[in-house]
């Protein structure tokens, strides 16, 4: 493992940390568990910063944010309903707190002290983005036909069927704009932090006339934010962990074949061909382009547990331009 020297002033690692993969899909999704998992996924993260490395670290919430909108929906005639962009920013919350006391517990079992700050981080998504005209995005629970029609009628709401195993709500996607807490995690970073931010992509907001926000009934893509903010920091490599360990071409049609290496120019290609579908691979190769095209070095894509292997090209997928 290549270890920085303590005078590099290159700017800090950005790793995305995808929601599922803080999540052991064998055993049921308790808070323990949740911990347990996590606890495991941070590990490799407390041994690089030991050896001098510095992390911004982001993260997804696509079950976690689901949990939470499943539980307003079912006690809705108890309960007043919570808009998305609460629940986006209550599982920043707690997704932030489990991972800061874990990697702090972490580092303190290695001997290291080192100032860590999760961010409430809202993101700023342009109104007239076409992703607001044909929401695509699906959350919460499944509903018959019946039913997914009754709340379209009555909450407004666009549903649509999903994989044939029910009719669910769909909501925007829309393009990050702007971070808005930017200032805030530099001066952090400045201040020698570690930094947990933009969870679940941000939560999602507009600007008005008057400059003013106001929440949206909208999803953003973690990975594209990430690579936002990698971009905005001067990040020269951006690392996202998901739950395969590398890559693959071909995934779609049983014969997957491994990417060890590839320029931007080559997944550019494989991405044209719709060998990343958009439910899966997709999102990431689209944000491993965006950060390279704006000034980024190279992009590695891996498992939580590959993480130290990684850093050195020795698992994942590396991506350089």
């Amino acid at each position: 493992m290549t270890v920085p020297s303590p005078s590099d002033a290159s700017p800090a690692i950005v790793i995305a940390m995808g929601g599922n993969s803080l999540l052991d899909p064998a055993l049921p999704p308790t808070i323990d568990n949740q911990f347990a998992v996590t606890q495991r996924a941070v590990e490799p993260i407390a041994e690089l910063m030991a050896a001098g490395y510095r992390f911004v670290l982001t993260h997804g919430n696509g079950p976690q944010v689901g949990w939470m909108l499943l539980r307003s929906e079912l006690s809705r005639s108890q309960l007043h309903e919570v808009p998305l962009d609460s629940l986006v920013a209550s599982s920043q919350g707690g997704i932030g707190y489990m991972l800061q006391r874990l990697l702090k517990d972490e580092l303190t079992k290695r001997g290291v002290h080192a100032p860590l700050a999760t961010v409430m981080t809202e993101v700023e998504v342009d109104p007239a983005d076409p992703a607001f005209a044909k929401p695509t995005k699906p959350v919460g629970m499944f509903y018959s036909a019946e039913e997914a029609e009754k709340r379209r009628r009555e909450n407004g709401w666009a549903v649509a069927e999903d994989a044939k195993r029910g009719w669910r709500r769909v909501v925007p996607s829309p393009l990050p704009k702007a971070i808005v807490e930017l200032d805030v995690i530099r001066m952090l970073i400045s201040a020698g932090a570690t930094v947990i931010s933009c969870g679940g992509g941000g939560v999602p907001v507009m600007r008005n006339q008057a400059g003013l926000l106001s929440g949206l009934e909208a999803v953003i893509d973690k990975d594209r934010t990430s690579a936002l903010l990698a971009v905005d920091l001067g990040a020269e490599r951006l690392i996202i962990t998901t739950g395969t360990d590398k890559v693959y071409r071909d995934y779609m049609k049983g014969t997957p074949t491994p990417i060890d290496v590839a320029t931007a120019s080559e997944l550019r290609a494989l991405l044209a061909e719709g060998q990343f579908p958009a439910g899966s691979m997709g999102p990431k190769i689209d944000a491993a382009l965006y950060f390279l095209d704006h000034g980024g070095q190279s992009v590695t894509i891996c498992r939580p547990e590959d993480l130290v292997a990684a850093i050195d090209g020795r698992a994942g997928t590396l991506i350089v331009k």
